[in-house]
């Protein structure tokens, strides 16, 4: 496994977004989705691409822990649980603490009460959240907002108003923003529209200088990946920061796949301060 972006030099940041897929406890033991053979795919993957930040979706305490190994000692780690204990499944965020000073963060439930733990408001079944976090580059004093999301799989009116939520907090900073997530839609939805209306954010792909990879469809269900299939998993930035390239990355390891999603990787140039 060879890295499509790996370890980003300054002032560059190499952004992946990752649906690990939560490990199931009832998983005969030849599926491709049981956790003990994915296990080494997800960290070799990791381990070779070294993103600069790392935006995890589906996570289990477990799972991150092995997320954190894979990275190495020098990546910190903030995300709570999605539940009203902050417990259990999160959307952690991963950074390289040598490059990047996290300067603030906190948790927000996707619902009519974002502070309220494991709140719901919208249809959707299961608690959902976001990450939002303030950072500077140590290397560059730059300073942007990253922000970590799973949208539900569900409820369509949870989608949208969790758009609305989002767009809110885009609209609420005057420092560059990074959004990454698995939003359990295409491109062609409404929630896409309502983060990318009037140029608030751009989607790296779409963006980006280089195309590292074709534009496969970004949840194959650990199937073979597809041409013009759904992109659900993005990597989306305002308008003042640069796209070197993008990504979606197919590989495996000794032929199993990471997870039933493939990540998504974007080169980035924040604004020159």
């Amino acid at each position: 496994m060879s890295a499509l972006i790996g370890p980003a030099q300054s002032p560059d940041l190499h952004v992946m977004s990752f649906n690990v897929r939560r490990r199931m406890s009832h998983v005969v033991p030849r599926s491709p989705d049981l956790w003990s053979r994915r296990r080494p795919a997800v960290h070799k993957l990791l381990a070779t691409e070294q993103p600069t930040i790392l935006g995890v979706q589906e996570a289990l305490p477990d799972q991150a822990q092995v997320i954190a190994a894979s990275l190495g000692q020098h990546y910190k780690r903030i995300g709570r649980g999605r539940n009203a204990q902050q417990r259990g499944e999160g959307c952690p965020v991963f950074f390289d603490s040598r490059r990047l000073r996290l300067t603030g963060w906190r948790q927000l439930a996707l619902s009519d009460t974002p502070e309220v733990p494991g709140s719901r408001s919208w249809g959707n079944f299961v608690p959902r959240l976001i990450v939002c976090a303030s950072f500077a580059d140590r290397s560059t004093g730059q300073e942007f907002r990253f922000l970590n999301t799973h949208f539900d799989h569900l409820s369509r009116k949870s989608r949208l108003r969790s758009a609305d939520l989002v767009t809110d907090l885009v609209r609420a900073g005057d420092t560059p923003v990074i959004l990454t997530g698995d939003f359990n839609t295409s491109i062609h939805t409404s929630p896409y529209e309502r983060l990318t209306t009037d140029g608030l954010l751009a989607d790296s792909w779409f963006r980006a200088e280089r195309r590292l990879t074709e534009a496969w469809g970004t949840f194959p269900n650990y199937r073979a990946p597809k041409l013009d299939r759904k992109r659900i998993d993005w990597v989306l930035a305002t308008r003042d920061v640069d796209v070197l390239a993008a990504a979606t990355n197919t590989s495996r390891h000794e032929g199993i796949a990471a997870s039933d999603h493939l990540p998504v990787s974007a080169l980035l140039r924040l604004p020159a301060r």
